[in-house]
């Protein structure tokens, strides 16, 4: 018996007893069962990922199916011993959120009317969108398990159970990344806060009618 899956893939019921790593390397030779049972392993979490960080559902199963797609393509990429399956996959559909969640902002700020006069409301908004991008370069330049760790968390606000759970590791491992993830980024962007402070002098002193 078979359940049907996500737009045409098929995942069959019955159970399998090899390791993740195992059914990977089938379908890095081309075996579809395998790619179906891993596929049946680890929708669920997929689909959970993909549903928190896009709040939608359709678009969870896109992410999902597209998911599996590039699994089948890059199976035979996987470096044993460097990181789970079930992490290098949910690594996948993370990135695979983020492209989308980046092309949703870049249609929002196309869509956005341009003005003119550059008041100072909409000279405090550019400053604090600028200060937003330096945080975001300094987030980048994280290790990637900080990185993870830090985007799940605070940008996409999960709680702790939930990014452990999707970064396969224990709460206090996910909360030790956490606090090397902070201090590195606090030393980032130290070099910069002078800038900051004084950008955001300058937008407060002009919206009280005193030029900076």
């Amino acid at each position: 018996m078979a359940d049907t899956g996500l737009n045409g893939f098929r995942v069959r019921s019955r159970g399998g007893d090899q390791s993740d790593e195992a059914l990977l390397g089938r379908i890095a030779q081309g075996d579809r069962d395998a790619a179906r049972l891993l596929m049946q392993r680890c929708l669920p979490r997929i689909c959970g990922i993909a549903q928190r960080m896009l709040g939608d559902p359709a678009e969870a199963e896109d992410v999902a199916q597209e998911t599996f797609i590039r699994v089948w393509k890059a199976a035979g990429r996987f470096e044993s011993g460097r990181a789970q399956v079930t992490t290098w996959v949910s690594r996948i559909a993370i990135n695979l959120c983020y492209d989308r969640l980046r092309k949703r902002r870049e249609v929002l700020m196309d869509e956005m009317p341009e003005r003119a006069d550059e008041t100072p409301d909409q000279e405090a908004r550019l400053t604090r969108r600028e200060s937003g991008n330096r945080v975001v370069d300094a987030v980048n330049q994280l290790p990637e398990r900080q990185r993870m760790a830090m985007e799940l968390v605070h940008f996409q606000e999960m709680s702790n159970i939930a990014a452990a759970e999707i970064m396969s590791v224990s709460v206090e491992a996910l909360e030790s990344l956490l606090a090397r993830g902070r201090r590195k980024l606090k030393a980032l962007l130290m070099d910069q806060a002078g800038d900051l402070i004084s950008s955001y002098h300058s937008v407060a002193v002009t919206q009280e009618g005193v030029e900076p």
